[in-house]
């Protein structure tokens, strides 16, 4: 039986980020995942980007996957909230010490990089193409035997298999969950002027359309995620490059002169889904396989950096205690930890999302009268900044940029 202090099953972006975590500071971890990830990297850019908060990545420098980027990302220095077309929205600038507001990357490339520095880890076993045929959560470690009959074993099992987490359902862990009656399109355009490096959401009552600065590439770049009615979706997709284009145009009032696509559209639906503990016998749950929400503020892998920071810091720490890291009382103490702060996020999102979705006149005057008022009062502006940056609350170390 091959043996390591933790089990991850999955190896995603979360998943690889905890493995990373835990191997900067000493702690093995085997890593099991059907994918082929030979075909991840050679797949052409489909489109699909991320925003990594800047708390997010401290931690991937802090940890050493920042090293492994085939591109730097592009830092995001300002975003821009608007209530339709109309002025009066909210403006976030960095702080006093300059610290962009988050990063833009290729998924493409985040992927590459958390690959090639789990590769490198002295204590991760990456077991790709395989697939769990049994696991065993018991009084004293976990098992799992693999489809091709080998056999590991750990003091810990860590799901971060994403939404559908077949672990989660086998614990029995209950999820409330529910669909937006929106899709979400992605895609990246290229336009005419540059974006300086600023991030724009412009709330229509159909659904946020999200414009994303990306690094150029001898021609100016942005992703976007457009939500739109579900109806809608078919419709836009089915558009000519072209077209979609002027809609596109259309809907971000033409403001970064004409644009072009450069990437495939590609959809998802849009859904809320949170479950009711994070932890069983033996067991935490990180990323999208403990929750899973809007990307109107565009928190949702963030979410996951989160739980393998704060999972990693408990786990290192009563490590050095002499403890098993299974115990309960790591695990309580993980539950607590990232309990909390992801649903209060969970509940903002979607509250968001609600509010925004209010069609008429009326409520887009309040809505902007609203943000006005944001504007001008500090401690709340400072509050939802420190929320997108990803830095309130009780912060893991290393998403303040400090080793465990």
């Amino acid at each position: 039986m091959d043996r390591a202090d933790v089990i991850i099953l999955g190896g995603g972006l979360v998943g690889l980020a905890l493995a990373a975590a835990l191997d900067a500071s000493g702690l093995s971890s085997i890593v099991i995942d059907p994918a082929d990830p030979d075909q991840r990297n050679n797949a052409a850019f489909d489109g699909r980007t991320s925003a990594l908060s800047s708390s997010s990545r401290r931690m991937f420098d802090t940890i050493g996957i920042t090293d492994h980027f085939p591109v730097p990302g592009c830092p995001i220095r300002r975003i821009e909230v608007a209530d339709g077309l109309d002025p009066g929205g909210l403006v976030f600038d960095p702080g006093d010490d300059g610290e962009p507001l988050g990063w833009m990357n290729e998924n493409r490339h985040l992927r590459a990089a958390l690959r090639a520095r789990a590769e490198q880890g002295r204590h991760i076993w990456l077991m790709w193409k395989s697939k769990p045929a049994a696991v065993d959560r018991a009084e004293h470690g976990v098992t799992v035997r693999l489809e091709d009959g080998r056999v590991m074993g750990a003091p810990l099992l860590v799901a971060a298999e994403g939404r559908n987490s077949p672990t989660r359902e086998a614990a029995g862990i209950r999820c409330a969950r529910w669909k937006y009656d929106h899709g979400a399109i992605v895609s990246t355009l290229r336009h005419e002027r540059p974006h300086d490096q600023v991030a724009y959401e412009i709330f229509y009552p159909a659904g946020p359309f999200a414009l994303l600065p990306m690094t150029d590439d001898g021609g100016h770049r942005s992703a976007i995620v457009w939500s739109v009615a579900a109806d809608d979706v078919p419709g836009l997709l089915s558009l000519s490059d072209e077209d979609f284009a002027a809609e596109a145009e259309a809907a971000m009032g033409g403001f970064l002169g004409k644009i072009a696509m450069l990437a495939p559209r590609s959809t998802y639906p849009l859904g809320f889904h949170h479950a009711a503990r994070i932890t069983d016998r033996r067991l935490a749950l990180v990323g999208d396989a403990a929750h899973g929400i809007h990307p109107i503020a565009g928190q949702g892998v963030n979410l996951g950096y989160r739980d393998a920071a704060a999972l990693a810091q408990v786990l290192v720490e009563g490590a050095r205690l002499g403890l098993d890291l299974g115990d309960r009382q790591l695990l309580d103490r993980y539950q607590r930890w990232r309990g909390l702060d992801t649903f209060m996020v969970s509940l903002a999102t979607d509250s968001l999302t609600r509010i925004y979705g209010i069609p008429g006149q009326a409520a887009s005057t309040v809505r902007r009268f609203g943000m006005g008022l944001i504007n001008r009062i500090g401690p709340v502006k400072d509050r939802l900044m420190a929320e997108a940056r990803g830095t309130s609350g009780d912060l893991p170390l290393l998403l303040r940029g400090l080793p465990i």
